[in-house]
């Protein structure tokens, strides 16, 4: 399950801006939340997306106001503490026969980024990025799906 604040929370698979795909299951996951075509617009865009978008789309299960996320959570928390735990577990693993990428796909996406690492086109887009404060609390870092357009620019068009 996944809840995230109105306020603060930010989506997106930018890694398409940077000449790579995205790994670690979200090629997988991700049309099994919100269907093929927003999983195209999301992976494909690089763009960032707001919880009341991703609430939209099911990518989270809730988008709540900042100051009633924690006591939601807490207070869903007890109550399902408050059922037995194998009936949960059985449940669960139900749900899961239905949703869950194998490993073989998930292998599949791994197999995929790796080899586009190499690209020089990659390479330069990732070199842009180190420049420009990756990783670093910014502007760029908080808005990372506004930026991307330009890295395909060369440095004399960028605006």
């Amino acid at each position: 399950m996944r809840f995230a604040s109105r306020q603060n929370a930010v989506f997106g698979q930018p890694e398409i801006g940077v000449g790579l795909v995205p790994g670690g299951g979200a090629l997988e996951w991700l049309p099994r939340l919100v269907g093929r075509s927003r999983a195209l617009e999301i992976v494909l865009s690089g763009d960032d997306f707001d919880a009341e978008i991703a609430e939209r789309y099911g990518w989270v299960n809730r988008a709540l106001d900042d100051g009633e996320l924690d006591s939601f959570v807490d207070a869903l928390v007890r109550r399902l503490a408050s059922f037995d735990h194998e009936t949960l577990s059985a449940a669960k693993a139900q749900v899961n026969r239905f949703g869950t990428p194998t490993a073989t796909e998930l292998q599949s996406s791994n197999d995929l980024l790796f080899p586009l690492l190499a690209l020089p086109n990659a390479q330069a887009r990732r070199a842009k990025i180190r420049n420009i404060g990756y990783g670093v609390r910014s502007d760029f870092e908080l808005n990372f799906g506004r930026y991307l357009p330009s890295f395909g620019q060369t440095d004399d068009t960028v605006t």
